[in-house]
């Protein structure tokens, strides 16, 4: 036994004489064993001087001493103001441990001693086998409680199934003296079986966590890879023992459709284990929560449920509703609503929604007062549409009868209407809709104007039908002046798009000598004809259709008061703006004007007529060229619109875009023509309606044969005939005429034309050369035998005439062709035909030999021997001799 006596700071441990040496710290037979602590002053000297000496002289007996130290413990045990301590704290009794669920919590459970009332200090050391390391060694100051046990939870890193943990637990009292240890509590892991094992396994794991992975090898096998997802991690060790883990970190939720992950191990001969587990995240804090009644009979309450689930997450929640002071238990909820029955008479509720799933539990409270909760459920009992209004009758659902309501009722397209009304049928008005127009409305209801109850379902109606005509008249006079043929048209108006309408027909009313005329008309008509006489008729079309239809009035004037034709006003193209209509202000206007024009444009004659109403006021019209051809003349005729019926006002023709491919004209022929100039003559009917523009002139154009061509214009539409002059004699010329519009020349018609000779300018020309030469001859004529020696052929020749020209002419040409700056040489030799006196005679058939001067030079010889010279000149003395080359050039 051993006795612990503590002074200040100190504390001594005197053990029994039954030990001849120091004994271990901890004693192992706690009944030869005792150990004081906490003595007084007094007490402590005390159990010194009666135990110290036998502890020094090796205690062979000590049943004295133990007595009187026992009995000083006894004295010391009673509370003298604290100077003396209590006993050691008695040693706890833990029970066994339990594992959670999620096999990671390890619950741990132990007995209370309720002798203090103060908070109590544990000391908890939890050891994991294998490594027989401590992995958890903390103080818990734990509140008291008023059961005999302690329960506390402790939450593991590693799977509890992978290795064994076992725990222990001790008390402290007053922070400062310890009880002895617990005996060791163990919770064991799985066992190893005749196939591989990991943990966890088709588990929910927490998203954004790390967690660890065991492998659990078979009987008398090794790990020695592990995988996640199919990437490979360094190996965790547990001592000695076979399993392996892996720590994984971060955990995500899979984007694939199975939300899961698996985790292989392998041993050295590559045989492989695997398993599955699943990611989602813990449950999300309703938010929102709000609760109402519809009907004082069920309490509706929604939340927002926070983040989205997917529907295929394994970590399913469950949502249920809590009522504090209610006997009828949690009620199973929605996803976001839940409803529960409302107590009789009961007006205040506390409620709290709990959302749990495998990953942790989360609650949201709420209050409220029935009666200011109140969301009166409406239900559509009725819609009756008309032309333009529509009535809506509703009922409030429930027993609600002592409470007044105020409804809204919306519109689609429109606005909301506001309704108060008691509980029952309420009905309301809705103005100003549309005919012939889909409409859906919504209701609700409240009765504090804070807190509304639900729109209904939207329920759709359409309005009737409002029919109206657009009627217009076309006047004929016939050959008996009293008697008109009077073409009625008109065009059909529906506001709105909801449906086409069915219309059965039409009625035609006017009135004639005193009596009401009615023709009828089936549905496919726009149009009828009626005689009337000369005088002033007011017509009637109306429409026969389901619903409403809107009569129309035309008022037909009197023969005599038609008005005369006016004159016709051109009016300019512009592609981009179309038609600018403007008119003068007629003051006899009262109901406006009306612009007719005939839809086909020019074609004649004109069997589809569009007008359009102007309103009184107003003198212009721009019409879009979206609704016209091209190259098409359009004639718009204006009428004022008085009391006494329709009168002309005004005429307007023009295009909206003119074009330039009109008619070629007609030349008439045969056309007058000079040496200097060419009349041309036309003809074109330069008002045709069916031109694509408006003529403007035309355009003439002359071109010679091998020159620039040039222009004629004729600014004149009227004007058809142009003169043509500065011209040449005796040339072809081709003429063109083509018309002119806005858009430019049109196709032409061309003709070809060559001017006379003038024989006056070329005698000028010849008559002073012939004269000239009939002078020389009668000067010349003395000379006769002179010249007939110089031009005669000498004797003996033989000259072929016709190859001598066709050589000289040729010659001539080369000779022409030289330029001065080409000759070899610019002497020039003199020569002298006629014999020197005294000389020798010529030698008959030869030529007289010239005398030669040495400076002179052929300046032509290098061209005409460049080239062989015709055979047929047989007699070459006739052009040189050989005597007369030039020897200094050695020709």
């Amino acid at each position: 036994m051993s006795v612990s006596v503590r002074l200040k700071q100190h504390q001594f441990e005197i053990y029994a004489p039954l030990f001849v040496q120091r004994p271990p710290p901890t004693c192992r037979k706690p009944a030869h064993c005792l150990r004081l602590v906490g003595l007084s002053v007094c007490a402590r000297a005390a159990a010194v001087t009666l135990i110290l000496p036998y502890a020094l002289k090796g205690m062979q007996r000590f049943t004295t001493p133990f007595i009187y130290l026992l009995w000083l413990h006894l004295i010391c045990s009673m509370d003298h103001r604290g100077s003396c301590s209590v006993l050691q704290p008695p040693m706890a009794s833990i029970g066994p441990l339990q594992a959670d669920s999620d096999g990671l919590s390890l619950s741990l459970s132990w007995r209370v001693n309720h002798s203090d009332s103060a908070r109590h200090v544990y000391e908890i050391q939890i050891l994991r086998a294998g490594s027989h390391a401590v992995v958890y060694d903390r103080n818990l100051s734990l509140p008291p409680v008023e059961s005999d046990a302690y329960k506390w939870t402790w939450t593991s890193d590693v799977p509890l199934k992978c290795v064994d943990h076992s725990a222990r637990v001790r008390q402290f009292y007053n922070r400062s003296v310890p009880s002895p240890w617990s005996n060791w509590v163990t919770n064991y892991g799985a066992l190893a079986q005749d196939k591989t094992q990991i943990f966890p396994s088709q588990e929910v794991l927490r998203e954004n966590t790390s967690a660890v992975f065991c492998c659990l090898p078979k009987r008398r096998d090794n790990v020695t890879k592990m995988t996640f997802n199919n990437r490979e991690y360094p190996l965790l060790g547990f001592g000695a023992s076979r399993v392996k883990a892996i720590t994984v970190h971060n955990l995500s939720i899979p984007k694939t459709f199975i939300k899961r992950h698996a985790v292989s191990c392998s041993n050295a001969r590559g045989q492989i284990g695997h398993t599955f587990n699943y990611v989602s995240f813990p449950p999300q804090k309703p938010r929102n929560l709000r609760c109402a009644i519809s009907d004082m009979v069920n309490v509706v309450c929604r939340w927002d449920p926070g983040r989205w689930r997917d529907l295929y997450d394994r970590n399913k929640q469950i949502h249920t509703l809590h009522v504090d002071n209610w006997d009828q238990g949690p009620v199973v909820c929605a996803w976001s609503s839940c409803t529960f029955p409302a107590a009789p008479q009961r007006e205040h509720y506390n409620i709290s929604v709990v959302v749990k799933n495998q990953l942790g539990e989360e609650t949201e409270s709420y209050s409220f007062n029935v009666s200011d909760r109140v969301f009166p459920l409406v239900e559509v009992v009725r819609v009756s549409p008309d032309v333009s209004h529509a009535i809506v009758s509703w009922a409030v659902r429930g027993d609600l009868t002592r409470l007044d309501f105020f409804c809204q009722v919306a519109t689609e397209p429109g606005s909301i209407t506001w309704r108060s009304c008691k509980s029952g049928l309420c009905q309301v008005r809705l103005e100003h809709l549309l005919p012939n127009s889909c409409y859906s409305m919504r209701v609700r209801c409240s009765s504090s104007r804070t807190f509304w109850g639900d729109w209904t379902q939207p329920v759709s109606f359409t309005t009737y039908p409002m029919v109206t005509l657009d009627v217009w008249r076309r006047i004929k006079r016939l050959s008996d002046p009293n008697t008109r043929q009077v073409t009625l048209l008109w065009t059909v108006h529906v506001p709105g798009s909801a449906a086409p309408v069915n219309i059965q027909g039409y009625v035609v009313q006017w009135s004639q000598g005193g009596q009401n005329q009615t023709e009828s008309k089936g549905g496919g008509h726009t149009w009828a004809e009626v005689i009337l006489d000369a005088g002033q008729h007011d017509i009637t079309v109306q429409a026969v259709v389901t619903g409403y239809a809107v009569p129309a009035h035309i008022t037909v004037p009197r023969s005599d008061d038609e008005g005369t034709v006016p004159a016709t006003k051109r009016l300019s193209s512009n592609a981009a703006a179309g038609f600018n209509l403007s008119w003068r202000h007629a003051d006899s206007a009262t109901c406006g004007y009306t612009v007719e024009w005939c839809i086909l444009g020019c074609a004649l004659p004109c069997t589809t007529v569009q007008w359009l109403k102007v309103p009184e006021g107003n003198n212009t019209l721009v019409l879009s060229p979206r609704h016209f051809k091209a190259g098409c003349r359009y004639t718009f005729n204006i009428y004022e619109c008085t009391e006494k019926g329709h009168r002309l006002l005004a005429v307007q023709t023009g295009y909206s875009q003119e074009l330039r491919f009109v008619k070629s004209p007609r030349l008439i022929e045969p056309v007058q023509r000079t040496s200097s100039s060419v009349m041309l003559e036309w003809s074109y009917s330069e008002d045709d309606p069916a031109h694509p523009g408006f003529i403007t002139g035309y355009l003439v154009t002359a071109q010679e044969v091998g020159a620039d061509p040039f222009n004629v214009s004729v600014a004149d539409p009227g004007r058809k005939s142009v003169s043509v002059d500065g011209l040449q004699q005796n040339q072809e010329y081709v003429f063109s005429v083509s018309a002119l519009t806005e858009g430019g020349p049109g196709e032409p018609t061309r003709v070809t034309i060559r001017t006379s000779t003038n024989y006056s300018t070329p005698l000028a020309k010849i008559l002073p050369p012939v004269l000239l030469l009939l002078g020389c001859a009668v000067l010349a004529w003395p000379q006769r035998k002179m010249l007939k020696q110089i031009f005669a052929y000498p004797a003996g020749m033989n000259i072929n005439p016709p190859e001598l020209d066709s050589f000289l002419f040729e010659t001539a040409e080369r000779l022409q062709a030289q330029e001065v700056e080409q000759c070899s040489s610019c002497a020039v030799e003199v020569l002298i035909t006629t014999p020197p006196v005294g000389g020798p005679e010529p030698r008959p058939g030869s030529l007289p030999r010239p005398p030669l001067h040495t400076d002179y030079c052929p300046q032509s010889v290098t061209v005409l021997l460049d080239r062989p010279v015709r055979q047929s000149i047989t007699n070459e003395t006739y052009l040189l001799t050989r005597d007369t080359f030039c020897e200094s050039q050695n020709f």
